[in-house]
């Protein structure tokens, strides 16, 4: 058992959590090009941003799954999820560059806060 006191629905459920962040990060470097378009003009250097937060998806990822920096990795993942918003906003304005559905971009947004609320679950069960 990964987290002491956790049943093994929430020790899945953290795996699950920190596989997203896992896959998600290894796409940055497998779709570079996607995620660069996906960035808000006012960002600098994108390319450099999009390799950056991909390695600190994975690292959080990996560290969520860690008991002794699962609390540490919830937080951080909290404050990814807060800044990339703006790009997922971004996408939305601009839905026509992209080869998704309006409504999918829409929906992406409050599925952001689906995601904080699930690192939080993170922070508060390993603060307890």
């Amino acid at each position: 058992m990964i987290g002491g006191s956790e049943t093994t629905g929430k020790t899945v459920g953290r795996w699950v959590f920190a596989a997203l962040f896992v896959l998600a990060g290894v796409g940055h470097f497998a779709l570079t090009d996607f995620f660069v378009r996906i960035m808000p003009p006012y960002v600098p250097y994108p390319r450099a941003m999009v390799l950056l937060s991909g390695v600190i998806e994975i690292v959080l990822g990996v560290l969520l799954v860690i008991p002794r920096t699962s609390r540490l990795a919830a937080w951080g993942l909290i404050a990814l999820l807060v800044a990339v918003f703006p790009a997922n906003v971004h996408m939305y304005l601009h839905a026509r560059e992209f080869a998704l559905p309006p409504l999918l971009l829409l929906l992406r947004l409050p599925i952001q806060g689906l995601l904080i609320f699930w690192a939080w679950i993170y922070v508060r069960r390993a603060a307890a």
